[in-house]
């Protein structure tokens, strides 16, 4: 089966019943306002919203927003606060306003009072594209610069578990490259076959494995008559993990602001879901990555 939308988290999120609370790591932004003010009155989230109090209201009053049912919570170091609710059980969901990456990020790595868990922490946006009605999760898209391949294999474990919760009994993963053929003079294809190997070998439990792949293999059905190149993946996959930042970021940016698509995204192997993508985000997509996480944080509950 393929991976579920968004339009079906949305149901399901408005479904649920119950709000979970969320702590916000820079909340003085009007799109993360106005999304926070939208899945509150939908009764997902309680928002804790962790900046500057007066940064907050002077950004709500410019909104004409209503901050009733948030909690505001003054920090000079708002990732820092965002990542103690959580530890604290205040909170079981992380979300990334108005803030920079690598600030959140050391709150979340830090050893001593992070959300490390012994999983690799990678970005994993949901894509919809509208045109071809495909969905597909990448990795990593946001953290891991250069990833090993015992990396790639803790990210792949992660996304055929998030694959699976979006519907996808044997999630499909595509390793990508830029060619379907291993050799030596690009190491990355090497350890995409290698991968791959594992995956036929039953070692990374139920799921489809097959790489090195393009991306027009991964994406597109009509590629595999062309290139010759077949097999249950081609053309369908449910998870695509790229060779390293790089590639990952250029793809997804690439797919955002060109193709007619919904996106939204969250980190995986942190001990909560964390709402995770670009301070440059609209209203939409904040709410996209909300709906996600949530159908993370309800399948545990």
């Amino acid at each position: 089966m393929p991976l579920i939308g968004f339009d079906q988290l949305f149901e399901e999120a408005d479904a649920a019943g119950r709000a979970v609370n969320v702590a916000v790591a820079g909340g003085a932004d009007a799109t993360v306002l106005s999304a926070l003010r939208t899945a509150c009155d939908r009764g997902w989230i309680e928002p804790i919203v962790i900046d500057r109090p007066s940064a907050i209201r002077r950004t709500a009053e410019e909104l004409d927003l209503v901050l009733d049912g948030f909690t505001i919570v003054d920090a000079e170091e708002p990732s820092t606060a965002a990542v103690g609710a959580v530890r604290g059980g205040r909170a079981r969901m992380l979300m990334k306003g108005q803030i920079a990456t690598p600030t959140l990020m050391r709150a979340v790595l830090d050893p001593a009072c992070g959300l490390r868990t012994g999983h690799v922490i990678c970005q994993a946006p949901l894509m919809e594209i509208t045109r071809s009605g495909r969905r597909f999760l990448l990795a990593d898209t946001g953290i891991c610069v250069q990833p090993t391949l015992e990396q790639k294999r803790d990210m792949l474990g992660s996304c055929v578990e998030l694959a699976r919760l979006l519907g996808a009994d044997e999630p499909r993963v595509a390793i990508l490259s830029a060619t379907e053929a291993a050799t030596e003079a690009m190491p990355d294809t090497l350890e995409a076959a290698e991968l791959a190997r594992l995956g036929v070998a039953g070692n990374l439990g139920r799921c489809q494995v097959a790489g090195p792949l393009s991306f027009d293999l991964a994406y597109a059905t009509d590629t595999a008559d062309k290139k010759h190149v077949a097999g249950p993946v081609v053309g369908a996959a449910d998870v695509m993990l790229f060779p390293n930042l790089l590639a990952a970021n250029l793809t997804i940016k690439a797919i955002m602001y060109t193709a007619d698509c919904r996106f939204g995204g969250v980190l995986l192997g942190a001990a909560c879901p964390v709402v995770f993508m670009s301070r440059a985000d609209s209203v939409a997509t904040r709410l996209c990555s909300l709906a996600l996480a949530l159908k993370m944080t309800n399948a545990v509950s």
